[in-house]
């Protein structure tokens, strides 16, 4: 107990020392109504580093009286899930927390799948990515997905006021807080950052009868024993937030500076890479369909030359992007496609678009109706290429700028009487 990090050592028992996340633990929401029927559903808890997603999952097996059972993704594999599985189980299935379950494999997550369907296993992943990218869609069905959210300055400073009310290694210290500044923007939302920090700071006053926390102590501590920018972290994701924004923005200046931010702090230049050619689509898109060559070329630079060199492709790529002309349009429309197609997929292909491979369906009129654009003027010929039900529905509307004008003059030429361009 006396080595055990403080984080660990005040890791919350139950609901009542539980700081944080209401909007899913708070009376009358939904987890906590499962907690009090004594049911608990599979699950992915999803939400950035230190907010709890470990602590819950070992609160909810206690409440629950279950079988706990804990899996690193980063270091385990099948053998290690199969031998879990094996273990026989009481009344109710074990929990099986496996943190950040988006790093399991395809071989993996099937597994899961079984054993989750079967009733083996009530499965709790934890994970910072979006789950929707991450968690195989078979599995993600059959689990309720959690958003723990980062804590603000509220559940920081009632996470301060615990440390020190109910430790009893700092109860032994004379402590005392003049600034909470610095402690709070540097954990970034994280409470066990903020923990570590506190003992950290603690324990440099080794000595002193007193120790008073404020802003300039935290910052001298910090200075020399704490990276700012933590690649895994919060930080992390609030830098390529600036940085996309900033472009998405047409701001070059401050797009290099979160570009150097990131470099400085040893980000890898490939994950940069990718997101400037994801940007590359969904924010410039055909307003300037050169922006994703240019990126996915940069992607394929830095990856054959790598760094420092690779920085330079980086800067003139990030400044193409800012300055190029904006368009969404595409982005929005296949978004606007997905969900027409989840509610029409019913909707049957119309006859003049069907093949015709063998004689009985050329027969019944497969594909005898279709035009063929190549035999007309223009190489057009109006026609519904659309199910029945959905004739003239629009999807894609231009955007503003020089490119999509072309491209909005053409299809008020061929569509204006069918989609109303």
């Amino acid at each position: 107990m006396q080595n055990m990090p403080l984080a660990e050592r005040l890791r919350p028992k139950n609901l009542d020392e539980y700081i944080g996340q209401e909007h899913i633990l708070g009376k009358g929401k939904p987890l906590r109504k499962s907690l009090e029927a004594n049911l608990v559903p599979s699950m992915i808890l999803w939400g950035p580093p230190g907010v709890g997603k470990t602590t819950l999952s070992l609160m909810l097996a206690e409440l629950t009286k279950r079988q706990f059972f804990s899996l690193s993704a980063i270091s385990s594999g099948v053998k290690d899930l199969r031998e879990i599985l094996k273990k026989p189980s009481g009344l109710f299935p074990p929990i099986l927390f496996i943190d950040e379950i988006h790093r399991f494999n395809k071989s993996q997550q099937d597994t899961l799948l079984g054993a989750v369907e079967k009733g083996k296993v009530t499965l709790i992943g934890a994970t910072t990515e979006n789950p929707s990218f991450e968690v195989n869609s078979a599995l993600l069905s059959r689990c309720q997905v959690y958003i723990l959210e980062a804590f603000g300055q509220k559940e920081l400073n009632a996470i301060l006021e615990r440390a020190l009310k109910v430790d009893a290694q700092l109860k032994e210290k004379n402590i005392k807080v003049e600034t909470t500044d610095s402690l709070f923007r540097i954990s970034g939302g994280d409470g066990r950052k903020l923990l570590n920090l506190l003992e950290m700071v603690v324990n440099s006053q080794f000595g002193n009868p007193e120790v008073i926390i404020k802003d300039e102590l935290v910052e001298e501590v910090v200075q020399k024993n704490m990276a700012r920018y933590d690649k895994s972290g919060e930080q992390h994701y609030d830098i390529i937030s600036a940085f996309i924004k900033s472009m998405r923005g047409s701001d070059p200046n401050a797009a290099l500076y979160w570009l150097a931010r990131m470099l400085v702090a040893g980000e890898d230049p490939i994950f940069i890479a990718r997101r400037m050619l994801i940007l590359a689509s969904e924010d410039i898109g055909n307003a300037n369909p050169t922006a994703v060559i240019m990126a996915n070329a940069c992607m394929d630079a830095v990856k054959k030359i790598g760094y420092p060199e690779g920085r330079i492709i980086l800067s003139q790529t990030v400044v193409y992007l800012a300055t190029s002309p904006k368009s969404n349009a595409s982005y929005m429309a296949i978004d606007a496609a997905l969900a027409l197609a989840e509610r029409t997929s019913h909707l049957p292909v119309p006859i003049d678009l069907r093949n015709a491979p063998t004689k009985l369906m050329k027969e019944i009129g497969y594909g005898k109706s279709y035009k063929y654009s190549h035999n007309y003027d223009g190489n057009f010929a109006p026609q519904n290429f659309m199910p029945d039900d959905l004739k003239g529905q629009k999807l894609y509307e231009p955007g503003n700028n020089p490119r999509e004008n072309d491209i909005r003059r053409n299809l008020q030429n061929w569509w204006k009487e069918w989609y109303g361009y």
